[in-house]
């Protein structure tokens, strides 16, 4: 059985107006966060002991803030856990202004086959409204510097529905990124979340119109340059899709490592509770981890979430067998009057929200439960 190694590294140096994942500007742990994740991975080894690990995913937070060193010796320790020689794509979350070359040729040699760059906008004036560290500048040298250093598998984050600029900017964005070429381009809706620092300032989303011009726009631009829309926020090149992330929407169990991870092996999730000088001190303490036992309702609601926000969609079949007949059939039937519309795609066993519908998806999604 397949499984997936997600590391969560909390630790910021600024604080981006729109990020509500779990994170902390205090570094003062940061030392010694690496032996803590091994302790944790040792304490946890049977999780993933009769699995066979294919992806390891450093996300944040700010990964790239860990010395290639630091990124290094997790690697090897971790395979010395878990048997890690099938694994074939480590990705590592960076920011632009952390990728220097010297540090880029470092992580290629310690193990990293896949950069994700948090570059977010080409346009000074956003990067300063969002509070990125970085400037265009960065963004652009951070990928030719990823290329010199031999790395062949680079995605880059864009995020849309600004409410700040001037306008075309989004369409700037979009021939910027393709000019640099990337393999993987994940571009996601700003969402104003009310503890982020921009959901505290009361900052106001951009009209709905506004969002699905520059949905559309992104998807016909980056379909007609070649890129793959696989899932409602990413695009590929061919063989170029995220195998980590495509393993999460297809129910592969994975084991998250750090505070604020999240775990899932298929009927269970639990999660670490996000408390970093807690869990330096003990990432053994019983007491940090959660977990809640999904019902079937449950995981085919989960099923259909995730997948119709995928190009293949989901699969009456594979409900079946999983979830049993009644509970595909009342899928089907739920799906009719989309069907009807145009808004979901019935191909043979399979239903899936044509990549244009993907934005009212949720509403599809929710009459399906």
């Amino acid at each position: 059985m397949e499984s997936l190694l997600y590391i969560h590294v909390p630790f910021c140096q600024r604080l981006c107006g729109y990020c509500d994942f779990y994170k902390t500007m205090s570094l003062r742990h940061l030392p010694d966060y690496p032996q803590a994740l091994l302790t944790e991975a040792e304490h946890r080894r049977e999780e993933l002991s009769d699995t066979t690990l294919s992806t390891i995913y450093f996300g944040g937070g700010t990964p790239s803030l860990l010395t290639p060193e630091a990124i290094g010796g997790l690697l090897d320790g971790f395979g010395n856990i878990w048997d890690t020689s099938q694994v074939g794509e480590i990705t590592l979350e960076a920011n632009p202004d952390d990728l220097t070359a010297e540090r880029l040729e470092g992580y290629r040699r310690a193990g990293i086959n896949r950069l994700s760059i948090g570059i977010q906008s080409f346009d000074d004036e956003q990067l300063r409204f969002m509070n990125r560290r970085h400037d265009a500048a960065a963004a652009r040298r951070a990928i030719e510097e990823a290329r010199s250093a031999g790395f062949d598998n680079i995605s880059i984050d864009l995020i849309y529905g600004v409410p700040c600029g001037k306008d075309g900017i989004w369409q700037r964005n979009i021939e910027e990124a393709l000019s640099l070429n990337p393999e993987h381009i994940s571009a996601y809706h700003l969402t104003i979340e009310e503890k982020t620092l921009f959901g505290k300032r009361g900052v106001q989303p951009v009209a709905e119109e506004q969002s699905e011009e520059q949905f559309l726009l992104l998807h016909r631009r980056l379909t007609e340059a070649g890129y793959d829309h696989y899932e409602i926020s990413n695009f590929a090149r061919e063989g170029r899709r995220s195998q980590h992330n495509s393993g999460y929407w297809r129910g592969v169990p994975y084991l998250g490592l750090g505070p604020g991870a999240h775990s899932f092996g298929g009927t269970r999730r639990s999660w670490n509770l996000p408390l970093v000088a807690r869990y330096v001190a003990d990432p053994t303490d019983p007491t940090l981890r959660e977990s809640e036992e999904l019902t079937p309702t449950e995981q085919a609601e989960e099923y259909l979430m995730v997948g119709l926000r995928t190009r293949e969609g989901i699969d009456l079949e594979v409900m079946e067998q999983r979830f049993g007949s009644e509970r595909a059939l009342y899928t089907l039937l739920q799906a009719k009057p989309y069907i009807t519309s145009g808004a979901v795609i019935n191909e043979g066993s399979r239903l899936r929200c044509d990549a244009e519908h993907w934005l009212v998806s949720d509403a599809v999604i929710s009459d399906l439960f």
